[in-house]
């Protein structure tokens, strides 16, 4: 490419072959910014002064006090066809006291977490995993996952999982064949409950696990120990 020289030459040098391919590189990334539609963000999001929110009640046996799960959220690119809802803070209401430290702990956390950005699904997930070793009820930390899940499934953050027709058959094999052994009532059979005596499963953490053929498996979602 020709350049017209307007001024008068005082000096010279040989340009070295590196310089010349680092003079090069520059003069490309000069020019594809100039070329370049894309907008670099670089600020924080910043707390807007009001955010839509939804607040869960969580009730326990363990406290004549409910939990109150409170979550809000950011709306990003509002008005626009890429307009989208994300959680954006979490608190935790209670009279009772009990709890009160490590539930600030948590709350900030998930928080910091939105806030993060990227995907927050799993939140979901990890915290209704959480439960006493010990047995029991006490269960509160996989209730606030529950209430979570339920938002995010609220606002289009997760999708209602749903068995493919394979699942489904062997859901219905399932439970056929179990309703052909069982004693239950004609009552409860027309109702479709899970048995009396049916385990929490680990899965679809429904309690629909009994034991069939000498193995655990779900008549919720067809999981099964023996595969």
């Amino acid at each position: 490419m020709p350049v017209k020289i307007e001024r008068k030459i005082v000096g010279y040098s040989v340009a070295k072959e590196d310089e010349a391919e680092q003079v090069s590189a520059a003069e490309a990334v000069e020019q594809q910014e100039e070329t370049s539609n894309v907008v670099h963000m670089t600020e924080k999001l910043e707390r807007p002064e009001m955010l839509l929110g939804s607040t869960y009640k969580i009730k326990t046996p363990l406290s004549e006090h409910a939990l109150y799960v409170t979550i809000n959220d950011v709306v990003l690119n509002h008005g626009t066809e890429h307009e989208l809802r994300r959680p954006f803070e979490i608190f935790i209401n209670s009279k009772n006291m009990d709890h009160f430290q490590w539930i600030v702990a948590l709350t900030r956390i998930i928080s910091a977490v939105f806030r993060k950005g990227g995907d927050v699904t799993f939140l979901a997930e990890e915290l209704r995993s959480v439960f006493d070793p010990r047995g029991g009820y006490f269960k509160l930390v996989a209730e606030i996952g529950d209430a979570i899940e339920c938002h995010l499934r609220m606002i289009g953050l997760l999708k209602d999982d749903t068995l493919d027709e394979h699942q489904q058959k062997l859901v219905e094999e399932k439970r056929a064949q179990y309703d052909s052994i069982s004693k239950q009532s004609d009552d409860a059979s027309a109702k479709g409950d899970f048995p009396a005596g049916a385990q929490l499963c680990g899965k679809c953490h429904t309690k629909a696990v009994i034991q069939m053929d000498g193995c655990m498996t779900c008549l919720s979602c067809g999981d099964s120990k023996c595969g």
